[in-house]
């Protein structure tokens, strides 16, 4: 693709993301849901006006988009706010996850789902879209005990995401009559190592960022532990979220001389999520929708009750607020970017269901993405911590 094309493309993607946020600001629409739908509109099931070659930067624009919001979402993970929060944050993501996947897995098998077909469904159910839910709580001005748990919950709930989904893949590989040694090995290398690279990139950064300009770390410290975290996380074949959430926890909590870190990644993160959201809207194919059937329409219904009483159940157990247990398994419905990517290595593992399972998780995550944000936005608002934004503007 020639370098003029490249310039006046994301030139135009910077703004349609100013439109959107225009338009969420005066509609109240989440401008995530914004976004996809232009991607919608722009990708091959519209009118195909993005160049040839472009989605070709999807993976590198999502890597490093999605590693900003892990990175930030480890910064929710203070010692203060966790011991003012962390029995909620523990208790509701647990039980938000032991919920979907059991719920999602029992409800597929009801209406006939083949039983490896449901292990790996279920375990693709856990994951969550930090990005939207971020964005959602960004653009609402949302602040307050209710929020500050639900960022919490995002940060870490995909921890026990990927770990529920290793172990349902190790099942359904025992079921299929496939040694789970492998997996089991797998699973343990992605977690430990995706740990291990985020304290090697964030206990460093934790004591040397900020030493340069007293008290204000400069923003090429703050990008160059995103793109290191990124980098070494996609170069080891490991989870990049969790290495930037691993980073971000560890430079929130020792690096006590600031905390201008996570300050400079907010005002540079934005163009990346436009970028994120509408080459994701772009590279989602709406006729998957019709070839879901009564499998993919199970999947999305049992998940999104699985969520609500999950969230529910973990609140009761955490002796969280009522409005806290009604709202939060709602706020919890956004799912993108790690489902996809779960159902990349289950279609690895499982050549055979590899095509029925990404249209059916692609299919989902349409509908999940255009409706999660919107639900997100009802839950703050229901639970009183939606800041006025149009007031404030005023």
């Amino acid at each position: 693709m020639e370098t003029p094309l490249i310039l006046l493309t994301l030139g135009a993607l910077l703004l349609v993301g100013l439109v959107a946020d225009e338009i969420g600001r005066r509609t109240r629409l989440p401008r995530v849901t914004l976004l996809i739908l232009f991607g919608l509109a722009a990708g091959p099931s519209g009118f195909d006006i993005l160049p040839d070659g472009f989605q070709a930067w999807y993976e590198f624009l999502a890597t490093l988009a999605l590693t900003m919001v892990a990175f930030l979402l480890g910064g929710q993970l203070s010692y203060s706010g966790l011991r003012e929060n962390g029995r909620e944050i523990l208790w509701v993501s647990v039980a938000v996850v032991i919920a979907t996947a059991a719920i999602v897995f029992s409800g597929l098998i009801l209406i006939g789902a083949p039983l490896i077909l449901a292990l790996l469904l279920a375990g693709i159910a856990t994951a969550t879209d930090p990005a939207a839910t971020k964005d959602v709580v960004r653009q609402a001005r949302a602040k307050g005990p209710f929020t500050a748990t639900l960022l919490g919950i995002v940060a870490i709930d995909d921890v026990w995401g990927l770990i529920a989904f290793s172990v349902l893949l190790v099942i359904a590989k025992a079921v299929a009559g496939d040694g789970g040694a492998a997996v089991i090995a797998h699973g343990a290398y992605e977690i430990g190592g995706a740990v291990a690279i985020g304290v090697a990139v964030g206990l460093p950064a934790a004591y040397f960022t900020g030493r340069l300009r007293p008290n204000e770390p400069i923003q090429s410290e703050a990008l160059g532990v995103v793109f290191l975290c990124a980098g070494l996380a996609t170069w080891a074949g490991v989870s990049f979220l969790l290495a930037g959430m691993v980073a971000g926890a560890l430079v929130v909590n020792l690096a006590e001389h600031h905390s201008r870190a996570f300050h400079e990644i907010e005002h540079i993160e934005w163009p990346f999520m436009v970028f994120f959201f509408v080459l994701a809207g772009a590279s989602l194919q709406v006729e998957n929708l019709s070839g879901i059937g009564l499998i993919g329409g199970g999947y999305i219904i049992l998940r999104i009750i699985a969520r609500v009483a999950g969230g529910y159940w973990g609140g009761r157990l955490a002796d969280a607020p009522a409005s806290h247990r009604r709202w939060v398994g709602a706020a919890l419905i956004p799912q993108a970017g790690v489902a996809l990517g779960m159902a990349l290595v289950a279609g690895s593992h499982f050549p055979e269901l590899k095509e029925p399972l990404l249209a059916l998780v692609i299919g989902a995550t349409v509908f999940f993405e255009l409706i999660g944000p919107a639900l997100t936005q009802l839950s703050l608002t229901k639970v009183g911590e939606r800041g006025d934004t149009r007031a404030e503007e005023e």
